[in-house]
């Protein structure tokens, strides 16, 4: 609804205005709606009894009209376009360090979908902001009320339709954010004074003709710089003027504007209840919001508005408040603005300050910045008599669309400081830059500033020509040349929120590591070395340290000697601690409980009793729970539910974790408790008939692995003594296992051993098993599954590792070279991917049968291949010829014959007197005599 406006304010314009029109689409039709729609929003928002005051995010140019209009109107009360449930906050902010971001952060939903937890929402804070110079102002100047009136947290997400939605606009040439990018994690940004076009085409022909690559660098030159030295109703006509060209050129999204309207309806809700409950006059009044809200046309627009919009009441989600750092890199990232346009704005912001001296509001004590003391004096004084009446504001947009753009003398001296420094920084980081590259650089600035009709370089000229002039072929340093004008033009400057501003639990987390002597908030990779038996208060330091590991991202503390496992306790310990770096989790943390080990607790409860909880998983919150918390209650109570975990499973995916979680946890039981807790009794026992009720369906199961099916034989054979004792049967394995009948090679092999275990199979069968395997072609190309089979019976049945290095061995003796190699391949890739951590066993047995030198392997004779009764009792060979053994010999003249032909003897026997045939050949090889002679008298 368009509001009736006084034509005489802008009657100059709008004639202009409407001649353009018809001038350009050949008489009346809707650009010229448009152009007088907009002079109708900017007419509306200057006469709103009600001070506008349009701002856009981040931007110096707004931030010095503020303090500027504040010192010279003194409002009794501030509105802001802020989250209201924010508001307790604010006055924390005096205890950090900028830029830092008000969070909301809700670990558990109700009323949104499961799936969208965690729900955090950020409000990013800067210096060069113009919400700040107002938050500042309001909290030291007395009498000053700062009322925050945008829709809550919780409403930010009643009003999105998914929870990809986002109210940042991704700038599309916008380089890969580097690690301060992710210091606001994926929480949904708040900004005052989102300003950017939404019509696509709008955005490509204005950067375009302004010949700029990015959204950012057509701000800063043609909106920051001319609106920087500009008064007060140019400012407000201007920015007025840009939303609304924006808004109106806005497509049509049903939803996007629907939320647009709606924060609109409800700020001004929010603002006439308190004009109305508190009796403030209007005019003592400053209403701060973002110019594309400020030309809203919504009918409960201004303070005379329609009192049609009902708010929604909250969701019952608890929200919990806190400060987080923040960065430019964080804030450019997560509201698509250009890499280093935030950083350019500070550097505007301090030179902006300079120039007009004008004296910005800072919070008294500010972490990082001193109050000047005519801020603070101006801050105190008594506020000034609102000025009176004097009208509508005069037309200042006339003048300022005819004024042609202000050419600023090129400062020789800043550029070529620019061209210095950055060849400084080049060549520290790797690149052979010279002298002649800065004289180079500071050419080109002046050249591409002069092709893109600008005659004093921008930090965007300076930056191309760097990149032109330095940046060669490669990038030899962590940092690339665009990079490092960034750092040299501001940097990327990382917030930090005070000790006084944190949580509980980060306070807690400070105190707890004092002993350490570190300063913890410091960014960066911090060593602490922890010798507890030097300095035994440091065991709570290392308790804490491997709790924050459990529990925070990876580097955030990070154990380089030391390790923690169930029934050892080191006495030294070194850690990487970098809980500066990542403060956000820290504080994070602090929105879940008042303590890590309240933390701790809550977050394995969760995973234990989640839908999609296994029996291992669970298991693991017990051991979690036995290494961090030492607590005994909670294992029992874990443990319990893991029992009811296992009797509801009916697959056996989980076998392996499980087989080895419950030997860990039956191990530190055994020799840390007097007895062994109830519930890992009563899992062993139904474990062992739970398992022997899978076991034959698992054999016969495509799904099923074989590394599944060793695990469940592993728990049933590595159990089997306990369960006895428990009271189970052991006729339930047998059964079991004489029920199970696999088609798969390696399942079948597996059967075979567990049949060897329960001595349902012999040795001499299961070795008489492989030779027929051996000895059928057919068979061959499948024998490599067989062995892996074998290899993974090592887990339920680890006595059969000899059997399994015969069982290769004879392979790799009795197959010819054409029939092994093909199948070589798919033995050590089956070996290597799913027997990987048996294969040390199967090794160190190999190194125990097989000869130590290799001069012994010719006469190396298999333990396999003798018979173990006589080769104990044989007693040591003698190499000479035992004198019975030519007249044995002599006995038998035909087997001496035979033997000689084998042995290729063709000219007979040379005998000195008549003697059997082959005499003399016995005679003059005695050990084959001896041999010959043993092996005919043996049994």
């Amino acid at each position: 609804m368009e509001s009736t406006v006084n034509e005489g304010t802008f009657s100059a314009l709008r004639g202009q205005l409407q001649e353009a029109a018809a001038a350009f689409a050949g008489g009346p039709d809707a650009l010229e709606g448009i152009l007088l729609g907009i002079v109708d929003d900017v007419d509306r928002a200057v006469r709103e009894p009600l001070e506008i005051f349009p701002v856009c995010h981040h931007s110096p140019a707004s931030a010095l009209a503020m303090a500027r209009r504040l010192r010279e109107k003194q409002p009794k009360v501030v509105y802001l376009e802020l989250c209201e449930d924010m508001a307790p906050l604010l006055t924390e902010l005096r205890n950090c360090r900028l830029p830092v971001a008000v969070q909301a952060f809700a670990t558990e939903v109700d009323g949104f979908p499961a799936e969208w937890a965690p729900l955090s929402v950020v409000a990013p804070i800067t210096e060069a902001s113009a919400e700040y110079q107002a938050i500042a102002y309001a909290l030291d100047a007395p009498g000053v009320e700062l009322v925050l009136v945008d829709r809550s947290s919780d409403h930010v997400f009643q009003w999105q339709e998914s929870r990809n939605d986002s109210t940042a606009f991704a700038d599309p040439d916008a380089p890969p954010a580097e690690e301060e990018a992710a210091l606001h994690g994926d929480a949904v940004g708040v900004e005052i004074g989102d300003l950017r076009p939404r019509f696509a085409d709008l955005e490509e022909h204005l950067l375009r003709h302004g010949r700029v690559r990015h959204w950012s660098e057509w701000w800063h030159q043609y909106v920051e710089l001319p609106l920087g030295d500009s008064d007060h109703d140019t400012y407000r006509q201007v920015m007025l003027l840009i939303g609304s060209l924006f808004r109106r050129l806005a497509p049509g999204e049903a939803h996007q504007v629907r939320i647009d309207e709606d924060r609109e309806r409800y700020m001004w809700t929010r603002m006439r209840e308190h004009l109305a409950a508190t009796g403030t006059d209007p005019a003592d009044a400053l209403y701060v919001c973002g110019a594309f809200h400020a030309a809203s046309r919504v009918e409960e627009f201004g303070v005379h508005g329609a009192n049609t919009f009902a708010i929604t009441p909250p969701s019952a989600t608890k929200w919990q408040h806190g400060l987080i750092p923040s960065s430019h890199a964080a804030i450019e990232a997560q509201f698509g603005l250009a890499a280093g346009s935030v950083s350019i704005a500070a550097t505007q912001w301090a030179k902006n300050l300079k120039r007009t001296r004008v004296k910005p509001y800072r919070l008294a004590g500010q972490a990082g910045t001193k109050t000047p003391k005519a801020a603070k004096k101006a801050a105190s004084a008594p506020a000034a008599p609102a000025p009176a009446d004097q009208g509508p504001a005069p037309d200042r947009l006339t003048g300022f669309l005819q004024r042609p753009p202000v050419l600023d003398r090129l400062d020789e001296a800043e550029l070529l400081g620019w061209s210095v420094e950055i060849v400084r920084a080049a060549r520290r980081n790797g690149y052979l830059a010279s002298t002649a590259d800065a004289i180079a650089v500071f050419e080109t600035s002046i050249l591409l500033a002069g092709m893109r009709d600008r005659a004093k370089p921008t930090p965007y000229d300076f930056q191309d020509a760097a990149v032109t002039c330095i940046e060669k072929d490669t990038v030899p340093g962590r940092r690339d040349v665009r990079r490092l004008v960034e750092i040299m033009l501001g940097g990327d400057r990382v917030g930090q929120v005070g000790y006084d501003a944190l949580p509980p639990l980060a306070r807690d987390v400070h105190d707890r590591l004092a002993p350490l002597n570190l300063k913890l908030q410091q960014r960066g990779v911090q060593r602490a070395l922890l010798d507890m038996a030097a300095r035994p208060e440091l065991q709570q330091c290392s308790d804490v340290l491997w709790m924050l590991c459990h529990l925070m991202p990876h580097g955030a503390a990070r154990p380089i000697m030391g390790e923690r496992k169930l029934g050892e306790r080191p006495i030294q310990e070194s850690w990487d601690l970098a809980l500066g770096t990542h403060q956000r989790a820290l504080i994070e943390l602090g929105y879940e409980g008042v303590s890590i080990e309240q933390v701790l607790e809550q977050r394995l409860r969760r995973t234990a009793y989640g839908p999609h909880a296994t029996t291992a998983k669970v298991l693991e919150a017990v051991e979690d729970a036995t290494l961090y918390l030492r607590s005994r209650r909670l294992a029992d109570e874990l443990g319990r539910h893991a029992l009811e975990v296992l009797a509801t499973e009916r697959s056996v995916d989980s076998a392996p974790e499980v087989l080895r979680r419950v030997r860990g946890l039956l191990a530190y039981y055994r020799t840390a408790e007097p007895s062994l807790p109830a519930w890992i009794e009563s899992f062993v026992k139904t474990g062992y008939a739970h398992y022997c009720t899978l076991l034959p369906t698992a054999f016969t199961d495509d799904d099923a692995s074989v590394r599944q099916v060793a695990a469940m034989l592993g728990f049933l054979f590595s159990m089997e003594s306990l369960a006895l004792s428990l009271g189970c049967d052991r006729n339930q394995l047998e059964l079991a296992v004489a029920q199970s009948h696999p088609q798969d090679p390696a399942k079948t092999a597996l059967l075979w051993a567990a049949r060897t275990q329960l001595g349902t199979l012999s040795r001499a069968d299961l070795r008489a098993r492989c030779a027929e395997l051996l000895g059928n072609p057919l068979v061959i190309p499948a024998y490599p599954h067989y062995l892996s089979g074998f290899l993974h019976a090592l887990e339920p049945v680890p006595a059969l590792a000899d059997f399994v290095v015969e069982a290769v061995s004879n392979a790799f003796a009795q197959l010819p070279d054409p029939v092994l190699l093909p199948w070589l391949p798919t033995l050590i890739t089956s070996l290597r991917s799913s027997g990987a951590d048996l294969a040390p066993l199967l090794i160190r047995e190999a190194g125990r049968i097989f000869p130590n030198r290799l001069a012994d392997l010719d006469t190396w004779v298999p333990p396999w291949q003798t018979d173990p009764a006589t080769a104990t009792a044989r007693p040591p060979r003698d190499h000479t010829a035992a004198p019975g053994s030519v007249p044995l010999l002599a006995a038998y003249p035909t087997t001496c014959d035979a033997l000689a032909n084998l042995l290729g003897c063709e000219n007979g026997w040379q005998t000195p007197a008549p003697a059997p045939t082959g005499a003399a050949l016995l005679t003059h090889h005695p050990r084959t005599a001896q041999a010959l002679e043993e092996l005919l008298t043996a049994p």
